[in-house]
């Protein structure tokens, strides 16, 4: 009788460390479902891949190589990353150690396109991407932010209807022609603005 008891008990308590540990597990499931994503700034037809993200974090020098030359795939893909998780933004230190000037004027214009992308929809990830690029303290990366910035709110150019011809401009200068090849009469007087 006693073995069969001991046998009952031991099912049981088997049994109670089972039903414990799928509790644990729906209890973790259901956090991690309810937690919301830290950063995600855009829908979810424009985010970046969640594996991209995380080939990114483990080893971001890898961007550097694969966008070798070309600064506006590196900035697009780069604001690409950090709009989709701001975990991305981390990162940006280690690859700034392998970048060169001109790569990272690059990222500073990521950067302050990924912040003007986020500000909308989720201003705390736009003020933490603006207090990393201060953080930095790059003059590179601070040029690249500051000069798309820039930019963003320079003045369109003008219409062909408002545009004066080149060859009435005062500053047309010393060449004209259509192509700019001829040595313009440096005698001639200059127009007058009406």
């Amino acid at each position: 009788m006693s073995a069969i008891l001991l046998k009952l008990d031991s099912l049981l308590r088997g049994h109670a460390m089972a039903s414990r540990i799928a509790a644990a597990l729906v209890v973790a499931l259901s956090a991690t479902l309810a937690t919301p994503v830290r950063a995600q700034c855009v829908d979810r037809t424009e985010r970046a891949p969640q594996a991209a993200i995380t080939a990114f974090v483990a080893d971001p020098s890898a961007l550097l190589r694969q966008t070798k030359n070309d600064r506006d795939k590196l900035s697009g893909r780069l604001a690409g990353l950090v709009v989709t998780d701001v975990a991305a933004l981390e990162p940006v230190r280690e690859m700034l150690r392998e970048a060169s000037q001109a790569d990272r004027i690059a990222i500073g214009s990521a950067l302050h396109r990924a912040e003007e992308r986020c500000v909308a929809s989720k201003p705390d990830v736009a003020r933490r991407i603006s207090e990393f690029v201060t953080k930095l303290h790059d003059g590179s990366v601070l040029k690249g932010y500051f000069a798309d910035q820039d930019a963003g709110i320079a003045p369109p150019a003008p219409s062909a209807a408002n545009a004066v011809p080149a060859a009435s401009s005062p500053a047309a200068g010393l060449m004209s022609g259509e192509w700019k090849t001829e040595l313009a009469d440096p005698f001639k007087p200059v127009p007058l603005p009406e």
